[in-house]
């Protein structure tokens, strides 16, 4: 399983890190061993809104060759909506198995045209902006539909990741990445 992370400069990192931290533990704990990752983005370094900085490992690659495609939210999300240099790369990624979203990373997915006919989620103060995009805004923390995983709110990013464990491995995964995280 190959997983492209979407990074872009004004991301928000918790976004970010809530869902790496247990996608990782499936392979450091030998659930998912050949597992792997790379953090994709638009520049070989972005910036968080505080002024973090993050080295990317590929700039623009072609999504179409991984198999989950993840889209963090942040205050960048806003101005990506309309650039189309950036929309273009993220259609790359419409036929992967998964794409996910979290908080305003689904604005971004829908803005694509990626969340065409589906039900989504986002961050709560958004959902407006999330409306045209999709078939349906649905409130809730986490909305699947067929491939497409979405997440709302920054601390969603934590559950969104669990439940990703479990789809990928199973629940005795998930529980155990659970434990190990000592989270309840």
């Amino acid at each position: 399983m190959r997983i492209a992370y979407i990074f872009y400069n004004d991301i928000t990192l918790l976004d970010f890190v809530g869902f790496y931290d247990p996608i990782s533990r499936l392979r450091s704990q030998s659930f998912l061993p050949d597992l792997e990752w790379h953090l994709c983005g638009t520049k070989a370094t972005i910036h968080d809104h505080f002024g973090l900085h993050v080295t990317i490992d590929r700039v623009m690659p072609d999504l179409a060759a991984y198999d989950l495609v993840y889209v963090p939210g942040g205050l960048g999300s806003r101005a990506l909506q309309q650039d189309e240099e950036f929309l273009t790369w993220l259609r790359t990624a419409a036929e992967v198995r998964y794409l996910i979203s979290v908080c305003t990373g689904s604005l971004l997915l829908g803005a694509a045209g990626l969340l065409t006919g589906k039900r989504a989620t986002t961050h709560f103060n958004e959902y407006d902006t999330l409306a045209p995009y999709v078939a349906e805004v649905v409130q809730e923390r986490i909305v699947t539909d067929g491939n497409t995983i979405t997440g709302g709110a920054v601390a969603t990013s934590l559950d969104i990741g669990l439940h990703v464990c479990e789809l990928l491995a199973g629940k005795d995964a998930a529980a155990a990445i659970r434990r190990s995280m000592n989270y309840a």
